[in-house]
């Protein structure tokens, strides 16, 4: 057999020259956006339970007048997970705040936190906003008043 017909067909060594392409696609192309998205759900789902974990704290502990939650706010908003701070909360009466006019008894704590998305990959898809730039997301919850 002629030496140059062999190399021809044994070509064993296409595999180890494709292989570095190969890897660069996959990782590229495929890993990195899989990465951007579970560190963008890890991140709303721990937004998320901090969230519901704030509002069971305060679910059990109401303020003692909700026309002037002012004092009790301040020392509920403490409890707060520092990692995802929580502004402001209201006492919800029926639609509106409550308040010394409202007849309406008091129906749910209203509260909020924002989150911050930081993709490699994906800022075009995750981003939705108008600004690309900031990739900032804010979580409403509202907790049933006891």
């Amino acid at each position: 057999m002629n030496g140059k017909r062999s190399l021809i067909t044994d070509q064993r060594g296409a595999v180890a020259f494709e292989m570095p392409l190969i890897t660069f696609f996959l990782i590229t192309v495929l890993l990195v956006p899989l990465a951007d998205l579970g560190i963008a759900f890890y991140q709303y789902a721990s937004a998320w339970d901090a969230l519901r974990a704030f509002g069971q704290s305060i679910q059990y502990s109401p303020p003692p007048d909700v026309t002037n939650t002012s004092s009790w706010a301040t020392a509920a908003l403490a409890k707060a997970d520092g990692r995802y701070p929580i502004p402001s909360i209201q006492v919800m009466c029926g639609t509106a705040v409550c308040a010394s006019g409202n007849t309406v008894s008091p129906m749910y704590y209203s509260y909020s936190t924002t989150i911050t998305l930081t993709p490699m990959v994906l800022r075009s898809a995750l981003c939705t906003s108008g600004n690309t730039n900031s990739c900032a997301f804010t979580l409403n919850y509202t907790e049933r008043f006891q």
